[in-house]
């Protein structure tokens, strides 16, 4: 069987992965419809551009931007050798997506090296995501703006697991997270922008979230995560590296990276806790954090 260069493509094209090829320099020159949905790029976006060119932008789960040092890409391409990786891109709307990385060297006939290929899979859960996001929409539970549980969705959360902790021991903490300065961003760059900064916030915490707990918007900029069946340290970890992911997301504001940082408190619930209680704690620790230089967790 003779398949040509379009069956070729079109093959490449359907693949639920995301699939892109660059060359020795890392400028990309094919770009899959799974790129394009996973990432929120198309690909005349992306065409004879390197892919650190304010694109993927991978970073690892301490925040360690790959483009600079430890890329997967750049390393099969400078030794041939296949890598495999779980990192997180950035999103065209400016939050990171988990995804695991596969790349292989691209050779020529004579086994030189002349690009690499990278596959990546979306790793956020997103089907189930999605399929809570139509449960909330029905019930009137969703935040418009960030496609996040809304307040009145986290409240009743919270008693379902503040009864949950009571009747089984089943424990559970949570992270109030709020955005620094963020008046100073819709001042500077208007509302709309804030809008947007929200979003992006909103979406990282959405697609890195595991499918158990729940994010949701508790009102201006601040966000409430219930995180299931861990402990301080587990609590403190994911906390962290929520934070830093958020660090490291921007979107694009003419041209330039509008970044933003979030303080977070985190606490465990105890059994004598109230909804209010347990609240009022993590929003303290949450001030703490603030007063403390922002953009830092504080567990309690």
């Amino acid at each position: 069987m003779d398949l040509s260069n379009q069956s070729f493509r079109k093959i490449i094209d359907d693949l639920r992965d995301g699939l892109y090829i660059v060359d020795n320099e890392r400028r990309i020159v094919f770009w899959n419809h799974a790129a394009e949905r996973i990432s929120g790029y198309s690909a005349d976006e992306v065409l004879g551009k390197p892919c650190a060119d304010n694109i993927l932008c991978h970073v690892d789960d301490v925040g360690l931007n790959l483009c600079c040092s430890e890329c997967p890409l750049a390393s099969t391409i400078d030794t041939g050798t296949p890598h495999d990786a779980q990192v997180f891109l950035h999103h065209k709307n400016g939050h990171r997506v988990p995804v695991l990385v596969r790349v292989i060297p691209l050779t020529d006939e004579t086994g030189k090296v002349i690009g690499g290929v990278e596959m990546f899979s979306d790793n956020s859960g997103q089907v189930h995501n999605d399929e809570r996001l139509l449960e909330l929409e029905k019930l009137a539970l969703l935040d418009g703006l960030t496609q996040l549980a809304n307040r009145r969705y986290l409240d009743r959360e919270l008693e379902s697991r503040l009864e949950e902790l009571h009747r089984y021991d089943i424990p559970f903490g949570i992270l109030f997270m709020d955005l620094d300065d963020f008046k100073k961003i819709n001042d500077r760059y208007g509302h709309e922008t804030g809008d947007r900064v929200l979003q992006f916030v909103s979406g990282t915490l959405s697609a890195n979230s595991r499918p158990f707990d729940l994010y949701g918007r508790w009102g201006g900029e601040e966000f409430v995560g219930i995180i299931r069946n861990v402990n301080a340290a587990n609590l403190k970890h994911m906390g962290h590296r929520l934070r830093r992911l958020v660090e490291k997301s921007f979107v694009l504001v003419e041209e330039e990276a509008l970044r933003v940082t979030i303080s977070i408190g985190a606490t465990m619930a105890v059994k004598n806790d109230t909804v209010q209680t347990l609240l009022a704690r993590a929003d303290g620790l949450m001030y703490q954090s603030k007063a403390a230089g922002k953009n830092r967790l504080t567990i309690g």
